[in-house]
């Protein structure tokens, strides 16, 4: 049966805090004195104050425990009932306005508990308005409840003094059995969440992570739930241990619940109607509208819930957007969208720059005994139209997946591709550089979009959005290798029959049945090499197949092998350029001579992307070995570090841009000279002309099918609801850029005399 206890009514809004809780010498005002700051400006009622309240059909247990602000005025006050003690600022003869909502200053029609009130307050119908400090210029009108508990957590995953360990939140990101959970809070960054999710297995490292957690918050009772200035809350059933910001609007939200709301005067947070969350921080300059439901939850700044989305479990990154649709347990980086009612995000790592199509259903079924899959998604990820992947599956950066039922498990080390599911032969298909062959729009795009659309006020973490950089490219040039090995091998099927001992990684060529001639993965990779750079021809005749891709027994066809494989080494040397460019533009000194010195010491190996910030992976091992430690000792020193590190990144990318370059074309430091430089130069024109290229004709294809022009009645029709090619104010951008992009190269060979 439902427990409700019977107390004395003179305790309501008093005992906040209980005895054995509370420091010795403290009442339970002091932790509320400390929030508020300005407790001692008041000054008590006078005689005739309570008698023109009293007029006013207001009641308190106890007068004496009203204060009140010299400019208080209680004819501002009329049909209220106060508990505890209450504490007023000053009541002018205003009314406040925002959005066509008008409401006279003053209190009216509220029963009020222990609450603290700034200037100029409008509370109007508040049926239960408990342990609060409300800002100045705040109206709150028509809520039901409105309460903090002295237990209030405000979302993050601590316990309070005397409170069991299962009452504190979770947050099982990634994994739904909940073997990569995390303790959620204020504050929280992509990297953050990142890092505590990986290294399971380290246990020095996992409560270092909780005892930072930990030392962040203090454990006492007795804080109460704050409202910044000039908030705006109306027409909303529940709030309950919730802390809000400055500036917030909520309005129509039916629960909210053990939450912290970040908001700000340059990045308002909104939350609209019909929204139920719970156990959650949100973040600065979100937005949440329309029957959202988020429970156990980081959402980052300016991120966005809309059109009954649901959100359970999961971390969602800045500048994203999920709408309509449902996702659990995952952990999603900056720049994610997610638009459509039928798609479903299950049990996954998506690091960025990501997009799920309708009928998108990701990690949706169990494939093995328990909930424990995984799927992990590099930046750009991209599964098409009623796609279903099954876990555990990984994905490079930028990959694209056409419409199918993908029934295995399924690694793709191949950036920038498309995958298909050939049901009709039984095969699983990957085109190679599918994005640079034939959607260059929509990659480069997607770029700048992201950039352009980057609204954090606060840049701790250096999101990457480009589509070379370091994680991509290492990316390229794994795949690289891979091409190579596998034309090879399809070049010397052709010869004869290749036999084979997977455990020992021995291969044989068999011909006409007779002797068998040894070959190894070098034999292939150097015969591979060899047709890609001097007969690409020959290769788009023969059918390559992958290994080690798919959990199935049947061919992974590689196409366009001959195209993509070229391609890539071109946009490796142009990502190289592209970085001494910024190079030249950052330093004001800089020289041939200057550069050269930083060649000589340019590496290439793994880079990590931590919460959408790109680091190299010795970088990573070190910032874990200060955490380690204890030299890192608090989420601050570590967000600390994560700027040191983007402010470093330039110069690693320079580096890795440098060493790729030489690596892919097997020269040293000592081949970095003023000729090379030149042709280097020269190539990138040649690449940044057909990419320009690429873009117009990708678009220009939307603007010539006749199928797309079919609906118009003619070409003006068209021009007028589409908007002209030739208008496309990206497309005329990256034409001006190309321009401006030859400017550069022409004026560094003239400086530097290359």
């Amino acid at each position: 049966m439902n427990l409700i206890q019977k107390k004395p009514l003179k305790e309501l809004g008093y005992n906040f805090v209980a005895a054995s809780y509370l420091p010795e010498g403290q009442d339970e005002y002091y932790l509320r004195n400390k929030q508020s700051g300005k407790y001692n400006t008041y000054r008590q009622l006078s005689a005739h104050e309570i008698e023109i309240l009293v007029r006013n059909d207001n009641t308190s247990d106890n007068w004496n425990n009203i204060l009140v602000a010299d400019a208080f005025s209680p004819w501002q006050v009329k049909h209220c009932h106060f508990f505890g003690l209450v504490r007023i600022g000053k009541l002018e003869p205003y009314y406040l306005e925002f959005h066509n909502l008008r409401q006279p200053v003053g209190l009216y029609n509220s029963t009020i508990a222990s609450c603290d009130f700034g200037d100029n307050v409008v509370v109007h119908n508040v049926h239960f308005l408990s342990h609060y400090i409300i800002g100045n210029e705040v109206m709150i009108c028509n809520v039901n409840e409105m309460a903090t508990t002295d237990h209030a957590k405000f979302g993050n995953g601590i316990v309070k003094e005397g409170e069991p360990e299962n009452v504190r939140i979770w947050l099982e990101l990634c994994n739904e059995n909940g073997g990569r959970s995390v303790m959620p809070f204020e504050g929280m960054l992509p990297g953050d969440a990142w890092l505590w999710t990986r290294n399971r297995d380290d246990d020095n490292l996992q409560q270092q992570f909780k005892a930072f957690t930990e030392k962040q918050f203090d454990k006492k009772r007795g804080y109460y739930g704050m409202v910044g200035d000039r908030c705006v809350i109306k027409n909303v059933k529940i709030i309950k241990d919730v802390t809000i910001g400055t500036d917030a609007y909520l309005k129509g939200a039916n629960k909210i619940k053990n939450l912290t709301i970040n908001s700000s005067a340059d990045a308002t947070t909104q939350i609209g109607e019909g929204c139920e969350l719970v156990n959650g921080v949100v973040g600065y300059g979100c937005r949440v509208f329309y029957g959202v439901k988020a429970v156990r939850f980081v959402m980052a700044s300016h991120s966005q819930l809309k059109y009954g989305a649901r959100l359970i479990n999961s971390y969602l990154g800045n500048n994203s957007t999920i709408s309509c649709c449902e996702v659990l347990n995952s952990l999603i980086f900056p720049a994610h969208e997610q638009h459509h009612n039928n798609s479903f995000l299950c049990a996954a790592l998506v690091m960025g720059q990501s997009n799920m199509a309708a009928g998108a259903t990701i990690g949706s079924n169990h494939n093995s005994r328990g909930a424990d899959g995984e799927i992990i998604a590099g930046r750009g990820f991209w599964p098409g139209l009623c796609v279903s992947l099954k876990h555990n599956s990984r994905f490079a950066s930028f990959t694209l997946i056409a419409k199918g039922n993908y029934m295995s498990e399924m690694d793709i080390p191949f950036p920038f591709s498309l995958v298909l599911n050939d049901e009709q032969h039984n095969s699983l298909k990957i085109m190679t550089g599918y994005w640079f062959l034939h959607n260059m729009y929509a990659l480069a795009r997607n770029s700048w979009k992201h950039l352009d659309r980057d609204k954090r006020i606060d840049k701790t973490q250096l999101i990457e959005y480009d589509y070379l950089a370091p994680d991509s490219v290492e990316e390229m040039i794994n795949a690289m290798e891979l091409m190579e090995i596998a034309t090879g091998k399809a070049w010397y099927a052709q010869q004869g029959t290749i036999t084979s001992d997977y455990k020992q990684k021995k291969y044989a060529l068999v011909i006409d049945g007779l002797d068998e001639v040894p070959l190894s993965t070098s034999d292939f990779k150097e015969k591979g090499y060899r047709l890609l750079i001097d007969d690409p021809e020959n290769v788009s005749q023969l059918k390559i197949l992958a290994e080690n891709v798919e959990n199935s027994s049947r061919k992974v066809e590689l196409l366009k092998v001959h195209r993509s494989y070229p391609m890539f080494r071109a946009l490796i040397t142009l990502y190289a350029v592209r970085n001494i460019f910024y190079y030249t533009e950052q330093q004001s000194q800089s020289s041939f001579a200057t550069l050269q010195e930083l060649v000589k010491t340019a590496t290439r190996g793994p880079w990590q992307n931590v919460g959408g910030q790109l680091m190299k992976a010795d970088t990573v091992h070190d910032l874990k070995n200060q955490i380690r430690s204890g030299k890192i000792s608090s989420w601050d020193e570590l967000h600390k570090n994560y700027k040191h590190i983007g402010e470093q990144y330039a110069t690693d990318k320079l580096q890795h841009a440098i060493a790729s370059l030489l690596f892919i074309q097997d020269k040293s430091a000592a081949h970095f000279t003023p000729a090379y430089l030149k042709e280097c130069l020269q190539q990138s024109v040649h690449t940044q002309e057909l990419i320009t290229d690429n873009i117009y004709r990708s678009r220009e294809k939307d603007y010539k099918n006749p199928f797309r022009k079919m609906t118009y009645k003619n070409d003006a029709e068209m021009a007028a609801v589409t908007g002209k090619l030739e208008d496309n104010s990206f497309i005329q951008q990256t034409i001006s850029d190309l321009a401006a992009y030859k400017k550069k190269v022409d004026e560094l060979i003239v400086k530097w005399e290359l």
